[in-house]
């Protein structure tokens, strides 16, 4: 009988729509993250930096590039012959085919995968934050209460505890009460969507509740461990961890990777954060080239000047081109001259010489001002940008666009050119 401790429970499924174009054609776990990674390194590095070698993926929006860059788990030291990692998208039953409807619906459509390692503990992860945590820390600090639910938290501004799940403890740490995105949040321990529970508790928990619709941690299965008296604990978390949901998070999260005393460090030696690597050539520094205050990505060849930005791998930015504070990802070529701030590019762009990416005032987005603001310019993978074309603020760009679609060569602050995609030919 195959015997494992605790298995781990990867919710890769999302599609992550408040990142607008960047979200297009991949689920939000396969988002290019720091230059060199993929949002989803982050916890499936955790989970082998904290001894968990058995991994279940579960898929469902646009998953081929997840997919692809996952692969057997190699980069993770995941390629076990018991164990190791398993992609485990939604598929067809004799009666009828689900997709995932919700967090736990995901879970109970894998019952039998979990069944067949007889885990005493399961741990249900996301795979779209970014954080560094040693879950055997926390299962210690399960197994120390006795608990049969611990849920990771940590402290956030009382503006922000609204948009949480926030969780209400005795002076021992036991969940008194909680409250799911409250409108007046009597606390502001938020959950991070981080859970052990015990085998057995989940196991009983999922089938009781099977029948409900869009089934979630959350909503459904966390209210009824506590209506049954099960013993919920709130393990507090202190490091750094951040939901890149949004594009602003998103910047956000890349640029302080570059501070000179980054808050989230990729170099430590002792807890690696593992990705699938290409064979690429050495980078290239021109002669006449500025590089200050950045990361880059191998095999990228500057000719230009770039401040304060991540550039990802395979990245040409011409002679004369000025980069600021801006997320380039990889296999992207920068025009002659061409002016780019405050601007996420995706990979596989061209930006024509002498654009310019990110000038003038903010204006809402005519779109979507929810997901397309921070004064941002977003632009989708595989977009051709022409020469000479200027973009403003709060702006989206998508597909083989051409000079025909910027009138008088502007597209201004809180416009949107879409050519592909769900949104097919719409220019705001």
């Amino acid at each position: 009988m195959i015997k494992k401790e605790m298995i781990a429970m990867l919710l890769a499924g999302g599609q992550g729509s408040r990142l607008g174009v960047l979200t297009e054609n991949m689920a939000k776990p396969a988002v290019s993250f720091g230059g060199k990674y993929r949002i989803i390194d982050f916890p499936l590095s955790n989970c082998i930096n904290s001894g968990i070698d058995t991994v279940g993926v579960l898929t469902q929006y646009r998953p081929l590039k997840l997919n692809t860059h996952i692969g057997i788990g190699i980069p993770w030291d995941l390629d076990r012959n018991v164990g190791g990692v398993t992609v485990l998208p939604p598929y067809e039953r004799h009666s009828h085919t689900d997709w995932y409807t919700g967090t736990a619906n995901a879970i109970l459509q894998n019952i039998e995968y979990m069944e067949q390692y007889h885990p005493d503990y399961v741990l249900i992860l996301s795979g779209d934050h970014v954080y560094k945590m040693d879950y055997e820390v926390m299962l210690d600090y399960h197994k120390a209460n006795k608990a049969d639910v611990t849920i990771a938290v940590m402290p956030v501004p009382m503006e922000e505890a609204s948009r949480f799940g926030i969780m209400l403890t005795d002076q021992t740490g036991r969940i008194t009460d909680f409250q799911e995105k409250p409108e007046v949040p009597r606390g502001n321990l938020a959950s991070m969507g981080i859970y052990i529970f015990s085998w057995r508790v989940l196991r009983e928990a999922l089938e009781r509740l099977k029948d409900l619709p869009k089934l979630d941690f959350g909503m459904h299965v966390l209210p009824y461990c506590r209506e049954y008296n099960l013993k919920l604990y709130a393990y507090e978390f202190n490091g750094y961890w951040k939901d890149v949901g949004t594009l602003g998070s998103y910047w956000q999260a890349n640029m302080e990777l570059i501070d000179v005393i980054p808050e989230f460090n990729l170099y430590e030696e002792f807890w690696k954060v593992y990705t699938r690597g290409d064979i690429v050539p050495p980078d290239y520094i021109g002669e006449k080239a500025v590089v200050d205050k950045c990361i880059v990505g191998e095999g990228t060849e500057i000719l230009g000047e770039v401040y304060n930005s991540v550039i990802g791998s395979g990245v040409r930015i011409g002679e004369g081109a000025v980069i600021r504070d801006s997320i380039i990802m990889e296999g992207t070529c920068i025009g002659r001259g061409a002016r780019i701030m405050r601007s996420i590019i995706a990979q596989n762009t061209a930006v024509g010489a002498h654009a310019e990416l990110g000038f003038g005032e903010d204006a809402p987005n005519t779109l979507n001002p929810k997901v397309y603001a921070y004064g941002l310019v977003t632009v989708g993978e595989n977009t051709v940008i022409p020469e000479g074309v200027r973009i403003g603020r709060n702006t989206a760009v998508m597909g083989e666009t051409t000079a025909a679609d910027y009138p008088d060569g502007i597209l201004v602050s809180g416009g949107t050119i879409i050519k592909n995609g769900t949104k097919d030919g719409e220019d705001s």
